[in-house]
């Protein structure tokens, strides 16, 4: 402050107060303070005297208003406050996160921000060095920083807390007392802390430089030994004490040598319990811990061993001066005392010959044994450090992706002692480079500034430090090199060292040498000032050695950490100079890619006071810390900088037009014009500056004396005419209220007139608006008008045209009628005229008698019409019941079981003999057959037959009963032929239909009755036609149209003879199954006839009639629903009877034949049929049949019966006299082959019901792959069948050792290997047929055998071998077919015959006309031509191709078919279609085309998915095949060379291929980079990702291809879970946002023209995926949706089109899918739906989406509990260790994924190999907050009372006795009601009704009685209630909603070891376990950090620097953890929630 005294003179006031006068030896040397000066600034490169003296003065004037840090630029200057400030809480954290740098006051959290937020925004690392003196603060700026970091990071991972931890143990070691700072770091440090790119904090690692070893056995006068010898003296307890001899410190010499012990505000005790924590977070183990102590321990005893000085042999020597140092010391070193005593006291010396040992003198041994206590102790730091590493430090599992860091340099600053060693030299060395480092980074920003500001860059020239780093390790021979080279010399002494020095360094500007010779000082010009150093002691600092004998020691002690921190780096530089340059090149080159910040740290004082500012100290260290270098580089240019507004508001004065800025510049510097004016500021020179200030005050001081003449003038006009100002302001108010008054008046007259025209205005708006709205109305008018004639008349005309119709309909059918009755006026006319003619030629007497005929049948008429009559009274009047009116009916039906009537057929009747007991077969036991699709019966009353009849009938005729005969159809027919058949019909009680009535077509009519289609009017072709043989008939080739109309034989039904019932229904159901179109009709007429019927008899008959047609034809699609609901209208038990009969023909088919007696009797029951059917073995087997059973049913049911596995090959046959034919295993109709039988028997004059037929059940045909071992069953009936056949001659040979054989074979089966003659005789009638025994003996035969059976041990398997293999033809299924087109054969109607063999075609003779086996054919295709000629099958072979119809042509081609496939799956043959060659890949097998490959069947690769795995038989060699590359040959055997040669002859191989293409789908197509390949990819395709060599991007092209393996269209070695697919496919697309259009273009590739189902399927599962996951860039968006809109049609084209557009809209998943996904979608289910548990023991079902969110997920819970708010609820999942929380704003299955998939890690970690992970989801509240028992029931009941009833039960909660029994008969009331009959139960039930630690406040029976008291006062209280009401009991307690710890704890020694912590919305509370008394209440506020490990929690309370620690140890600490962090969350979204609205009401 400037003053004048009362003489004028200046005088000066400082900042202190002090005066000072202003002379003339001083005035040169004072400038005007510049404004910005005054006050000081936050940056002081804002400031206007940018010098050393304004850059200290204003750091003094901030830090007397407590004021610490200030910027200069981005460079933060931090002076040591010597004090505790309160700017490090959690609120500060919060207020500087996420702000730019200056937008707050400065700060070092705002320095950490902007590192983390720059490295997280620009994807780059950030670097921050903070320097200063020692006691500068530099130790706390870096833990603050940490502290910072680990907050922002708000993860509060175990990790952060160990990298904060390590910091203690770093301290312990590294820190000492110094006179300048009582923490002082020894050593220097940098940290490298890693992130993720989410930005959490995942590892660091320590780096350490240049420790002060020497401090451990020396210190400076009133300075201490390092933290950790004082830590553990006064921390460790007095038992380890004793085990380590240890007492206090004063014992010990190398803790005394400075004279202090302790330390002022250091508690020695707590640091070593923070000190122990710490190593058991860093994961130190207690047996390291102890080991650390021993070494420790070891030295302060070696410190205390002395030497004694002796003189031997004229040699000075010393001794160990005795005591217990020495012992112990070697006892804790694990070494031998004696070695450890000779090699302290002696050297050993190596020469070229011998080891000579030296004694060593008192001296050299205490150096001696220094070096090895520094070498220990240095070592064991180092152990320390990388310990630490280990801990903290994960390597990146990719080396080449490097993580983000943020890295912190806390290191020496620069040192200017009185004496200065080699130590200050390399502390110096490394702050010239870091002050290089800094200087070009200030340059930088300066650069960045003129270019931000668009200034016009010239060079500026500054001063620069590099010939000093030249000097000190650049240049050749530099000093530091000197040193090293000096040091390797053995002779090399400290002043030859100098003298080289001197010699190479002395003649340049940098070295300084000594004045003298005899000087060992030298001095260097650094950038802070000129320091000297003291040469000597360099080389042996510098050489860092150790004895080798004490090196030998070591090695021999059993110390294992000893031995561990000695072990040698051979990489390790042997010079401490080498080591020390090594490390800082290191660490320049980590800074040089960083982003660097800088924190330069200030001492104000040495004497660590607060408030007390040493001005030459501060200036010193501004100097050394580079920060003059900066002002420097400023000067050079522009240092004076304003913004436009700052520089307008300061020099608005000298501005004089509009331009402002630019105009006062260039008025004022009109000479000086070296200014700039960039974007936003104007860049000054300093006396530009001046200049401005200057003229400004020139124009102030102009402006003052203006004003000063104003304000003068005014006031002495004021005192001349006040008066006249006086009247001229009364003559302004007269003026003033008169012109009002005339204002007021125009203004009346104004608003008269204007009233009026508004009242006109609004006239005419009101009448324009009437108009409009009337025109309006008119014309809506004349358009409803308009519409509603035009409705009319369409009507009227649509009633014109139907009246029109209808009318034309009736004149068109009376036009009809009459025709009709002009053909028959005219026929009876012609039959008139004709009897007319006749009567012509008879005579009187034959007239008489015609007459007399005529009257007699008139009469006899009436006589029939009179009886007809009095029958039909008789029957109304007689009541008889349904069932007599049924077995009246059917009276002549005998109960017969169907198969057993009559002799049994030819050869079959030894099985009749030998009959086992029927085995009967329940209905209820036969298998439940295919139900048709289920069809909605519900709305059957919409289709009555009377509807029917309304819409379909023709002419008058409706759905009622008649009497009359019909005239016509009911229904339209438009073959004529069909009419009259109708016609017919209705006489169908009189006479047949006749052959010429049919019409065309109908010729066939008889074909469908049993007449026409008897076994004998088949083709019958005999296999084999031995006498006496079984005669296997054929196949019939054909049921419809293979007879005549006159094949009706016998005894027809006649005019003279009345028809029976039965072929009156034969009649009726021929024509329903020769004429589909009929039947209909048939079942109309029947209904009609059943409608209304009063007449019993008829009634009940025509429902008989209609269930026996049921049972035959089915009804048409458009009739058959009438037909259902008119069946429900049924009498007695034929409504359900019916409507069986009705399914059963829908699902089985029409039938072929008309109905069997059998059929009629089980009409006549009701139930179902029972047949016998006969096996080979004997036994005979009774089943239910109905008629719409099939041959394929029955051999089901019987396969079932006798345990039948291998049921392929086993047919139905049916023998009927000699005949025998097979119905083989399909859809034939058993019913149709009995009622052929019964037609056979009555054309040889038989009854039906007597027919001799028989059922069998035997093997048909062997598959080629037969093994009788799979079966025995099955070999047993084989085998039995054989042993038949043989004896009736079926089975025929031209040896006769065959019949031998096989006959031996039969006896060992039967007797084994011991028979009688008697039991050789009986196998031989068993097995020989007769002919064969006439032709030869008996006893020869008998011989033979016997002589057989003596050599024979064969089994009953091979006998069924031989009979397979001997006669392959016997064993056939047999097709009649005729050549359509194919290769010539002698004849084109044959026979096909397919057996194991393969495929031969017969002639009628049984002559074979070609043969083919199966490796021959190369396809099969099956076609219709037409309903005549029915199905065609294409058979494609090596022979040509043949086409064959037939009637049966589908079942051959499926037989085929089925062949084929089963061998081309078994067989283990291929051929290649194309040369493959792959040499390049191991994993696939090369070959050239036409070769053989065998296929190796070990399920290695998936053949399902187009891959196998072959061997190439030549060469052995292994590997995959892709299917579309081979032709699997259908053989079980090793092909012939030439069918080799066949197979792939030049012009079938074409043929080949393209059938193969045929069968398996798939097109040739060239390679194209869009389409499907089977290849992986060998470079991406995208080429934005060309040349990149990240592993993720590597491993999509890798050969293994995820994709390619989960779409099957590459072979996987082993099979992969489709998840460990998907992870490999969009693991690396979810961190990596480049991969995710590579993944989609890939998916899409793949599924470009791929023609493979399979592949096909299991790409759209994979882009479902995908597109749920993460949405493509905008360039690939719109190709992708076109890819799915191209393809709507897939089932998941749409909802993967959905899933892309609802993640476009969201952030993309952050993990790979969950099992849950991936399961559901190879499910094809595009809903999830997931189970949910809450506390009360119930479940939900929720739907689940890709996308669906936490927050979500609970919003719809809440929605559908009906709860009132989702707040404070939070779902959980548990494991099988852990219950965790899942984060809000999460993806749901990201959370699960994360969750399972560290559990999987954690269990394989455990317990090795692949695991499982089970897990339950919860939801449950988490935040008791604004939780009020009764608001809201729901709640109540389903969460809260569940959840707080176990914390009250444990006894958790501080309650009196009158609370518990209350809350007591609650509990109580909840279990049993109102039941008090349950209060004998109370004692039992205590433990659920009491706390557990009060059971014994009083005794069982004080209990019941409070209990039951309490109970009766709330006697209407309901149960729920009962829970509200303890919840409101519970409420008013403080630890209500709290959730409970029980931990261990170690940091408060006044706290039990086992405490309680309750966490509650009030904060963290300690509680004592058994008193319960809170021992500390930390509110959230409080709590500055906090983390979990594995079995810790750690937290930290109150400040962040001197915050106290709270560590216990527990397995719940996450839970406590993730509790903390979300109460914290909470009431920070509550706080900005209020900012924000006190911010809108402030608006």
């Amino acid at each position: 402050e400037v003053k004048v005294t009362d003489t004028g003179q200046l005088q000066l006031i400082d900042d202190g107060g002090k005066e000072h006068k202003i002379n003339k030896n001083t005035e040169g040397s004072i400038r005007p303070m510049h404004p910005s000066s005054v006050k000081g600034v936050d940056d002081m490169i804002r400031l206007g005297d940018l010098n050393e003296a304004g850059l200290l003065r204003n750091l003094l004037v901030r830090h007397k208003e407590g004021i610490i840090y200030t910027y200069t630029g981005s460079i933060l200057v931090a002076v040591n406050p010597y004090q505790l400030l309160p700017i490090y809480t959690a609120e500060h954290v919060h207020m500087y996160t996420d702000r730019r740098l200056g937008e707050l006051p400065p700060h070092v959290f705002a320095i950490a921000d902007n590192c983390f937020f720059n490295m997280h925004r620009n994807k780059k690392n950030q670097c921050c060095v903070i320097s200063g003196e020692s006691g500068a603060g530099k130790t706390e700026s870096t833990k603050v920083m940490l502290q910072f970091l680990a907050a922002v990071s708000g993860q509060h991972t175990w990790i952060e807390q160990q990298i904060l931890e390590a910091n203690p143990i770093l301290e312990a070691f590294g820190n000492a007392k110094t006179i300048r700072n009582d923490n002082s770091s020894r050593f220097g440090k940098y940290i490298d802390i890693n992130f993720t790119e989410g930005g959490a904090i995942e590892g660091a690692r320590f780096e350490q430089y240049l420790l002060e070893k020497s401090r451990v056995c020396r210190q400076a006068p009133g300075e201490r030994n390092y933290h950790i010898f004082y830590c553990m003296l006064m921390g460790m307890p007095a038992e380890q004490k004793k085990i380590l001899s240890l007492g206090n410190a004063a014992e010990y010499n190398y803790l005394t040598m400075g004279k202090c012990t302790s330390c002022e505000g250091r508690d020695d005790v707590t640091e070593y319990a923070h000190f122990r924590s710490a190593l058991k977070i860093l994961m130190f183990t207690e047996n390291d811990s102890w080991e650390i102590s021993k070494l420790l321990a070891a030295i302060l005893h070696l410190g205390n061993v002395n030497f004694r000085g002796t003189m031997e042999n004229n040699l000075e020597g010393c001794d160990i001066l005795t005591s217990s140092n020495l012992a112990m010391a070697s006892q804790l070193l694990e070494v031998d005392a004696k070695e450890l005593e000779r090699n302290l006291t002696q050297r050993s010396l190596m020469t070229t010959r011998e080891s000579v040992t030296k004694p060593l003198t008192s001296a050299q041994a205490v150096d001696g044994r220094d070096a090895f206590v520094k070498a220990i102790y240095g070592k064991l730091f180092i152990w320390v450090v990388d310990k630490i590493n280990a801990a903290i430090y994960k390597p990146p599992e990719d080396p080449n992706k490097v993580p983000l860091s943020i890295g912190l340099l806390d290191i020496f600053g620069f040192e200017n002692f009185s004496k200065n060693s080699f130590e200050q030299l390399c502390i110096n060395f490394a702050n010239e480079q870091l002050q290089q480092f800094f200087v070009q980074h200030v340059f930088k920003l300066e650069q960045e500034e003129y270019a931000r500001e668009n200034i016009v860059w010239k060079h500026i020239d500054y001063e620069d430090n590099q010939q000093t780093l030249d000097v000190l390790a650049n240049k050749p021979m530099n000093m530091l090199a000197l040193v090293d080279e000096e040091s390797n010399f053995p002779k090399g002494t400290d002043a030859t060292l100098l003298q080289k020095m001197n010699q190479f360094h002395g003649k340049g500007e940098i070295y300084i040498p000594p004045k003298n010779d005899h000087e060992a000082q030298f001095g260097i010009k650094h950038f802070a000032g000129v320091v000297y150093y003291d040469s000597k002691g360099f080389l042996e600092k510098n050489r860092d050695a150790l004895s080798s004998d004490l090196i030998h020691l070591v090695e021999t002690s059993t110390n294992n950490l000893l031995k561990q921190v000695f072990q040698k780096d051979k990489k390790r530089v042997p010079t401490l100079a080498g080591q020390f340059r090594q490390s800082l090149d290191s660490l320049m080159k980590t800074l040089t890619v960083c982003q660097p910040y800088f924190i330069r740290c200030i001492k104000p004082n040495e004497s660590k006071k607060p408030m007390l500012v040493d001005r030459e100290l501060c200036i010193r260290q501004l100097r050394y810390s580079g920060m003059m270098e900066t002002i420097r580089i400023r000067k050079a240019g522009y240092p004076v900088r304003y913004t436009f507004d700052e520089f307008l508001e300061r020099y608005r004065v000298l501005l004089k037009t509009s331009k402002c800025c630019e105009t006062i510049c260039e008025t004022v510097l009109t000479m000086e014009g070296d200014w700039k004016a960039g974007k936003t500021k104007i860049f000054l020179k300093d006396f530009h500056d001046t200049m401005l200030e200057v003229e400004r005050m020139k124009e102030l001081n102009e402006k003052a004396l203006l004003i000063q003449k104003v304000l003068r003038g005014y006031k002495y006009r004021c005192v001349g005419i006040k008066r006249n100002l006086k009247k001229g302001q009364a003559l302004l108010v007269i003026q003033k209220h008169w012109r009002g008054h005339k204002g007021r008046k125009l203004y009346k007259v104004v608003q008269l007139g204007f009233a009026r025209l508004q009242a006109r205005v609004r006239a005419r708006q009101l009448h324009l608006q009437y108009k409009r709205k009337r025109e309006a109305a008119v014309v809506l008018q004349a358009q409803a008008r308009v519409y509603l004639a035009r409705k009319e008349m369409r009507r009227k005309r649509k009633a014109v045209i139907l009246l029109q119709a209808h009318t034309r309909g009736v004149l068109a059918r009376k036009a009809l009628k009459k025709l009709k009755r002009d053909v028959l006026q005219l026929k009876i006319k012609l039959e008139t005229y004709y009897k007319c003619e006749m009567s012509m030629y008879l005579s009187a007497k034959e007239k008489e008698e015609e007459q007399r005929i005529i009257l007699e049948r008139q009469k006899h008429l009436e006589d029939v019409l009179r009886r007809k009559k009095e029958m039909e009274d008789k029957a109304l009047s007689d009541a008889i019941t349904d069932q007599e009116m049924v077995d009246s009916i059917f009276g002549f039906l005998p109960p017969i079981i169907g198969g057993q009537e009559g002799q049994a057929p030819v050869g079959f009747e030894n099985l009749e003999g030998k009959r086992i007991v029927t085995e009967e077969i329940d209905i209820d036991d036969l298998p439940m057959e295919e139900d048709l699709p289920t069809e909605d019966y519900d709305d059957l009353n919409e289709y009555s037959f009377s509807k029917f009849a309304s819409m379909y009938f023709q002419g008058a005729a409706n759905h009622a009963h008649i009497r009359q005969r019909l005239r016509q159809p009911l229904l339209y027919h438009e073959d004529e032929g069909d009419v009259l058949v109708v016609v017919d019909h209705s006489e169908v009680h009189g006479r047949p239909p006749r052959a010429q009535e049919a019409g065309p077509g109908a010729g066939n009519l008889h074909a469908g009755t049993p007449s026409a289609q008897g076994p004998d009017h088949q083709e019958e072709q005999t296999f084999h036609s031995k006498p006496k043989g079984i005669h296997c008939t054929r196949r019939k080739g054909s049921k419809e149209g293979v007879h005549d109309s006159d094949a009706v034989v016998g005894e027809g039904p006649t005019l003279e003879r009345p028809m029976t019932s039965l072929e009156k229904l034969h009649i009726i159901v021929g024509y329903a199954l020769v004429r589909r179109d009929l039947r209909d009709e048939i079942y109309c007429q029947i209904c009609k006839q059943l409608q209304d019927n009063n007449n019993r008899n008829s009634y009940f008959r025509g429902w008989i009639l209609l269930s026996l047609c049921l049972g035959i034809f089915p009804p048409s699609e458009r009739f058959i629903r009438y037909l259902q609901s008119f069946i429900r209208s049924a009498p007695g038990g034929y409504a359900s009877y019916c409507a069986e009969r009705l399914r059963r023909t829908v699902m089985n088919g029409a039938r072929g034949e008309p109905p069997a007696w059998l059929e009629l009797q089980a009409t006549k029951t009701k139930k179902p049929m029972v047949v016998s059917v006969l096996l080979m073995d004997g036994r005979s087997i009774n089943l239910p049949v109905d008629s719409a059973t099939t041959s394929r049913e029955i051999c089901q049911v019987l396969s079932n019966k006798v345990r039948l596995k291998d049921t392929f090959g086993f047919s139905l046959y049916v023998a009927l006299y000699e005949k025998v034919w097979a119905l083989g295993g399909g859809r034939e109709h058993v019913m149709d082959a009995i009622s052929q039988c019964e037609q056979e028997v009555k054309r040889r004059g038989g009854q039906e019901q007597h027919a001799p037929w028989r059922l069998f059940f035997r093997k048909e045909v062997f598959t080629p792959w037969h093994d009788c071992r799979e079966d025995k069953t099955s070999t047993e009936l084989i085998y039995k069948q054989v042993v038949h056949g043989l004896k009736f001659g079926e089975y025929q040979s031209e040896k006769e050792d065959d019949f031998v054989q096989l006959a031996a074979k039969h006896l060992y089966i039967q007797h084994g290997s011991e028979g009688s003659p008697e039991d050789v005789r009986q196998a031989v009638q068993d097995c020989i047929n007769p002919s064969l025994l006439e032709a030869k003996s008996e006893a020869k035969w008998v011989q033979m055998v016997s002589t057989a059976h003596a050599q024979t041990d064969s089994v009953k398997a091979e006998m069924v071998d031989y009979a397979q293999k001997k006669w392959p033809m016997f064993f056939s299924r047999f097709f009649e077919v005729v050549k359509v087109s194919g290769p010539p054969l002698p004849k084109s109607k044959f026979i096909v015959a397919i057996n194991w063999t393969g495929i031969t075609f017969l002639d009628e003779r049984e002559k074979r006309l070609l043969e083919l086996s199966f490796p021959e054919l190369t396809g099969v295709n099956t076609t219709r031509e037409g309903k005549a000629s029915g199905q065609v099958v294409c058979l494609l072979t090596l022979k040509g191709d043949f086409t064959l119809s037939g009637s049966a042509a589908g079942d051959m081609a499926e037989l085929v078919t089925m062949f084929l496939g089963g061998l081309a799956e078994r067989s283990r043959y291929a051929v290649a279609l194309r040369e493959v060659d792959r040499q390049d890949d191991p994993t696939f097998l090369s070959f050239k085309k036409g070769e053989l490959i065998v296929i190796i069947k070990d399920d290695e690769f998936s053949q399902q998915r187009g891959w196998i795995k072959g061997q190439i038989e030549s060469t052995k060699q292994t590997g995959a095949v892709p299917t579309d590359a081979v032709l699997i040959l259908p053989t079980l055997n090793k092909p012939t060379n030439e069918l080799m040669v066949r197979t792939l002859s030049p012009n079938q191989r074409k043929n080949i291929i393209q059938a193969n293409k045929k069968e398996t789908g798939t097109l040739e197509r060239e390679s194209r980079l869009w389409a499907n390949s089977r290849e992986p990819i060998r470079q991406a395709l995208l080429k934005k990702l060309e040349g990149n060599s990240e592993p993720c991007f590597v491993f999509l092209l890798d050969r293994g291809a995820p994709i390619l393996k989960y779409m099957g269209d590459y072979p996987a070695k082993q099979m992969h879970s489709p998840l460990e697919l998907t992870d490999q496919i969009f693991g690396p697309a979810t961190q990596n946002e480049a991969l995710r259009d590579e993944i989609y273009c890939q998916i899409m590739k793949q599924m470009s023209s791929n023609n493979n189902r399979f592949s096909m399927e299991q790409g759209w599962q994979l882009l479902w995926l995908c597109c749920g996951l993460f949405p493509p860039s905008q360039s690939l968006l719109k190709h992708t949706q076109r890819f799915l809109e191209s393809r709507r049609r897939e089932p998941l084209a749409s909802d993967c089109l959905q899933r892309m557009r609802s993640s476009l809209r969201m952030e993309p998943r952050k993990l790979p899918p969950h099992q849950v996904e991936v399961d559901a979608i190879q499910q094809n289910s595009i809903q999830i739906f997931h189970k949910v548990h809450f506390p009360n023991d119930t479940e939900e079902i929720f739907e689940v989406a890709t996308n669906t969110r936490i927050r979500d997920l609970i919003q719809n819970i809440t929605t559908k509990l009906n709860l009132a708010s989702a707040d404070g609820f939070s779902i959980f999942v548990k494991t099988d260790d852990k219950v965790l929380s899942l984060n809000d704003a999460d993806y749901f299955f990201d959370s699960l994924r994360q969750i399972t998939d560290w559990s999987k890690k954690a269990k394989r970690v455990k317990d090795g190999g692949p695991v499982s992970i089970s897990y339950i989801v919860f939801f449950m509240r988490k935040l008791w907050f604004n939780v009020v028992p009764g608001r809201d029931i729901e709640a109540d009941l389903i969460f809260h009372f569940p959840q707080e009833l176990p914390k009250y039960l444990r006894g958790y909660h501080v309650c009196t006795k009158d609370e518990m029994v209350n809350i007591a008969a609650l509990l109580f009331r909840m279990k049993v009601n109102n039941d008090k009959s349950q209060f004998v139960m109370i004692p039992r039930l205590l433990k659920e009704l009491v706390p557990a630690d009060q059971l014994k406040a009083m005794s069982d029976n004080e209990w019941k009685k409070s209990v039951v008291a309490s109970y009766n006062k709330h006697a209407a209280m309901t149960v729920e209630e009962a829970k509200v009401a303890f919840l409101k009991a519970v409420c008013r307690w403080p630890t209500f909603g709290s959730a409970f710890f029980e931990v261990k704890q170690t940091s408060e020694p006044n706290f039990p070891d086992i405490v309680r912590i309750a966490v509650s919305k009030q904060g963290l509370t300690i509680i004592h376990p058994r008193t319960k008394d809170v021992l500390a209440n930390h509110p959230f506020n409080r709590i500055a950090n906090w983390c979990s490990g594995s079995t810790y929690f750690h937290m930290t309370i109150g400040n962040l620097v001197k915050g106290s620690k709270f560590l216990c140890e527990t397995s719940l600490g996450y839970k406590m953890d993730d509790l903390i962090t979300s109460y914290v969350n909470m009431y920070l979204r509550e706080r900005r929630a209020g900012q924000n609205r006190n911010q809108r009401f402030n608006i």
